[in-house]
């Protein structure tokens, strides 16, 4: 049995060196076949007529990507949250464009702070923002070009003092000292300083309140003054007027009821930074200006940015509001 083994063994060993020599062979020969392929394709595309281009190595010229146009950032001051405010004005930014022919881009600051700052650092070409904001980026070189007539047809608005409905205990404005009260931000005209203006006529200081906070986190601070109000975390709560709407999808509109309304004040506004090329600003406003309520296409693009057209405005039309300033001691 070994002797047949041994045999079977040798056998086998010689077919696999045959199976060997020939992968070899055949390797070889595929091998040289295509070194001939490639020689004579190599020979057959360079004719004796093809002319010889010489390469001086040592002329250079430098290629240069297109540059992109420089945008205009267009912001909205974040009394709304990023999603609102882009739904709001993206028609209008898109209709500016098609008409100015410039590169208008909507960039959004996360707080009122970080908006004054970007306009005061050229962030920020065109700024749409309360008339508070405005005065205070006024001291920074900004101008105003233009102002929005509100909902209700005019160029002005108000400010709100909300409270719950089902609330007993707060029927008139007196009824308000010793409450916690949330407002929208510092730097809020309707929800806060028109307000605040309010309580001082009523001679209610800011003392004289349990607690008064602010709304919290980047954006969407008018609906979170409405909601912490239907929460039953704050008694009172301070929005611009018109803020409700926005909130009505979310809760009943009848849980809040509207304790009283300040005296009007002149519309929020669009101002230029400094330095802005004037060209750029004339083109703009003239756009804004061409907006028609009676057309349906303009009114639409109107209708979704909150108001009900845009008309020239003037720094001095915000006096009222710098007097209101003073007299609380914020200016």
């Amino acid at each position: 049995m070994f002797k047949a083994y041994m045999i079977n063994h040798g056998k086998i060993k010689q077919q696999r060196e045959k199976r060997s020599d020939l992968w070899l062979k055949h390797g070889v020969r595929a091998f040289v076949v295509l070194v001939c392929l490639i020689i004579i394709g190599v020979v057959g595309g360079c004719g004796e007529d093809d002319p010889v281009v010489h390469v001086d190595l040592t002329k250079r010229q430098k290629v240069l990507a297109p540059r992109r146009q420089e945008a205009i950032t267009y912001a909205y001051l974040p009394q709304y949250s990023h999603t609102i405010s882009y739904q709001r004005h993206r028609a209008l930014l898109q209709y500016l464009r098609e008409t100015t022919n410039l590169p208008l881009r909507q960039i959004f600051p996360d707080t009122f702070d970080e908006h004054i700052a970007m306009v005061e650092r050229g962030e920020i070409d065109i700024s749409f923002s309360n008339p508070f904001v405005y005065i205070q980026l006024a001291k920074a070189g900004a101008t105003a070009f233009a102002r929005i007539i509100e909902p209700g047809g005019e160029p002005y608005f108000q400010g709100q003092i909300i409270c719950r409905t089902d609330n007993p205990t707060i029927q008139t404005i007196s009824d308000c000292a010793g409450k916690r009260w949330i407002a929208v931000d510092p730097g809020s005209t309707g929800g806060y300083l028109f307000p605040l203006g309010l309580f001082f006529d009523n001679g209610i200081m800011v003392k004289d309140f349990r607690e008064v906070d602010f709304a919290p986190g980047p954006g969407g601070k008018q609906e979170k003054v409405i909601l912490a109000v239907h929460a039953g975390a704050y008694d009172i709560g301070t929005i611009r007027k018109g803020a409700l709407d926005v909130i009505s999808g979310k809760i009943d509109p009848s849980t809040i009821r509207v304790l009283a309304e300040t005296k009007q004040y002149p519309g929020w506004v669009y101002a230029a930074r400094k330095g802005l090329d004037p060209d750029v600003v004339t083109r703009i406003a003239a756009a804004m200006f061409a907006l028609e309520n009676s057309r349906e296409d303009h009114a639409s693009i109107l209708r979704n940015a909150g108001m009900r057209g845009i008309i020239p405005a003037k720094d001095i039309d915000y006096e009222s509001v710098r007097q209101l300033a003073n007299k609380l001691g914020l200016e």
